[in-house]
């Protein structure tokens, strides 16, 4: 199975992601995050076929995110608007995302990874 993983690779979680990735041998198309930012169709089908909430693909720790002053902003947006927003800046992305033929999550959480993935 090969997987989408996208990140930004200054990112220490995103280090961290990849070489675990790498250590269990996990195939993955690598994708940086700044040079091919997710459109707006693509965001919007990982985040119909994740089931999470559209706010879990928010980077809130970000400082884009707080420069925007999105934490009261995206409360009032439509799920357009912050499909839309997501898509023009990957820094306002929550990072890594990884996309798989039946699953996409924002995020490195070792437990939910080794679910997803089988390892």
């Amino acid at each position: 199975m090969s997987v989408l993983f996208v990140e930004y690779p200054k990112c220490s979680t995103c280090q961290k992601a990849k070489k675990w990735l790498e250590e269990r041998g996990v195939e993955f198309e690598d994708r940086h995050i700044l040079e091919q930012n997710p459109t707006k169709e693509e965001l919007k089908l990982w985040w119909e076929k994740s089931g999470l909430p559209l706010k879990r693909f928010f980077n809130t720790s970000g400082q884009k995110y707080r420069e925007l002053q999105l934490k009261d902003r995206i409360l009032t947006m439509s799920q357009e608007e912050q499909l839309e927003l997501l898509s023009t800046d990957g820094m306002l992305v929550k990072r890594p995302v990884l996309v798989g033929e039946d699953f996409v999550t924002t995020g490195f959480r070792e437990k939910e990874w080794e679910t997803l993935l089988g390892k």
